[in-house]
């Protein structure tokens, strides 16, 4: 199951994530790709990432849709919403581990902590940007 699923219906299916594909030549027929951005305006950033054990990311959103593949270690991503002039918990938390694939919609603040040392496949929706939530945590 997705990250977001329960909360905005996000799959491989609807992400952008997972648009702008087109077939590239001289590969077999079937095959399409969407190259990484800036150097394909309509790219993809992809990252490869480690996080230490007991670290974690303070709330925040991104400007585009992505998508995190825990290649190993375990983690967990909380979302929240604005109520006046904090953040409140928006759902319970959710546990990812390796093999686990979750997505967030652009602008859906979140924060994660890094339970064991994680490896990550990142990929996100055009050019990246970590933008901290502007409102505290009640």
């Amino acid at each position: 199951m997705s990250v977001d699923d329960a909360a905005q219906n996000v799959t491989s299916a609807t992400s952008e994530v997972w648009s702008h594909h087109v077939p590239v030549p001289g590969t077999p027929e079937g095959f399409s790709a969407r190259t990484t951005y800036p150097t394909n305006p309509d790219g993809a950033e992809v990252m490869l990432e480690r996080w230490q054990a007991g670290t974690e990311e303070l709330p925040h959103s991104h400007p585009g849709d992505d998508m995190t593949v825990v290649i190993e270690g375990r983690m967990s991503i909380q979302f929240y919403r604005k109520e006046a002039r904090s953040l409140v918990p928006d759902g319970e938390r959710i546990l990812l581990s390796k093999g686990d694939v979750g997505y967030v919609r652009a602008g859906r603040i979140h924060g994660a902590s890094y339970i064991e040392v994680c490896q990550l496949v990142y990929v996100h929706n055009g050019a990246f940007a970590f933008l901290l939530a502007d409102a505290k945590v009640a």
